[in-house]
């Protein structure tokens, strides 16, 4: 990932950065080992046992080969918190196969319910798969120190990307188990409710949630159709969602008389939770994210400053580090000195 674009600086610069690298890996450090060499292995061991959580990705038993496996460093230090992360878990017949995120949106079933209904399957425009693996192992692993720290033993944590996105897709999943059919692609449609998507207005496109019954009738009334409210195919939650494709039809009508940000305002004024369909350019310099405070300037170790977005959960009484991210290998001595030096005391 260091090498994927944006590369910041200049084209002729001894030195880019890369930005993709840089939002997921500020605040950390970097130690480069090569762990085929027998000094680098002894060096990584050593850490391991001054370490609370060890983090690791490869295939399935990869670092076992190499001596790096969860007995071997749970031996060294029974504390450890060993996280693998992987796209099928460490259990046999997927366990040895490469994956990235297209491959497990692919086969969890995630592309099978993303797109338009009579268009092909396509991949969310965000690695959800990376990433919900990544927060699904962060609160386990914090769970397992918490048990670490108060029983004096650590554990092994398989984390599988296929597990954390299946898990994730309750909707559809319960769908599956209650009808025994396979959920369908509906766009930007709910399964569950409706009217719960976007519309097309005379301009642009918006979305509406009207998730209840009091938002229904209050729909009805922005849009001059109160009338539906006494539908016999709409009455209720269930129906709307079942008949939403006949209540999108009478809809697509009247909201191509106004323009988006005056539907947004009229229903904005009425309650009824709605949003402008945004670019990351627009939603990146909106009034809300500015006082949310989630854009943070942040500079490359190359001297480049660009933006990031920081921790976005604030904690009272703790203000979130911003701190550059690492060049290769920049934090061998540094970590060393610190780690091995207070485990030695």
């Amino acid at each position: 990932m260091r090498l994927w674009p944006p590369l910041m600086g200049e084209p002729d610069a001894p030195v880019r950065y890369s930005g993709n690298f840089a939002s997921v890996n500020r605040n950390k450090r970097s130690i480069a080992v090569d762990l085929k060499s027998a000094g680098d292995k002894a060096r990584v061991l050593e850490l391991a046992r001054a370490a609370d959580v060890v983090v690791e990705n490869f295939r399935a038993g990869t670092l076992d080969r190499l001596g790096l496996g969860y007995e071997v460093l749970a031996e060294g230090n029974p504390k450890i918190v060993y996280c693998s992360i992987s796209g099928y878990g460490q259990t046999e017949p997927y366990a040895r196969r490469g994956a990235f995120d297209l491959t497990v949106q692919a086969v969890s079933g995630l592309m099978s319910v993303t797109g338009e209904e009579h268009g092909e399957p396509v991949k969310c425009g965000v690695p959800v798969g990376d990433f919900v693996a990544g927060l699904y192992a962060a609160y386990t692993i914090t769970a397992a120190v918490h048990r670490a720290q108060r029983t004096g033993r650590g554990g092994r944590i398989d984390c599988s990307m296929l597990g954390a996105l299946l898990a994730i897709a309750a909707l559809q999943t319960s769908e599956y188990f209650g009808t025994g059919r396979d959920p369908r692609r509906l766009g930007s449609a709910h399964p569950r409710n409706a009217p719960y998507r976007a519309f097309r207005a005379s301009d642009k496109g918006f979305v509406v949630a009207a998730g209840n019954e009091d938002l229904w009738r209050r729909f009805c009334a922005v849009v001059g159709l109160p009338r539906l409210t006494d539908d016999p195919r709409f009455r209720t939650q269930e129906l709307r969602a079942r008949n939403q494709d006949k209540l999108t039809k009478l809809l697509a009508r009247p909201f191509l008389d106004r323009d988006a940000a005056s539907w947004l305002a009229a229903f904005e004024d009425a309650g009824v939770p709605c949003a402008p369909i945004n670019t990351f350019s627009e939603i990146l310099t909106d009034p809300q994210v500015a006082a949310m405070g989630l854009v943070k300037p942040l500079e490359l170790p190359n001297g480049v400053t660009t933006s990031t977005i920081t921790f976005p959960v604030p904690i009272t009484g703790h203000a979130a580090p911003l701190r550059p991210p690492p060049l290769l290998g920049e934090h061998d001595d540094e970590v060393a000195k610190e780690w091995l030096d207070d485990h030695e005391r």
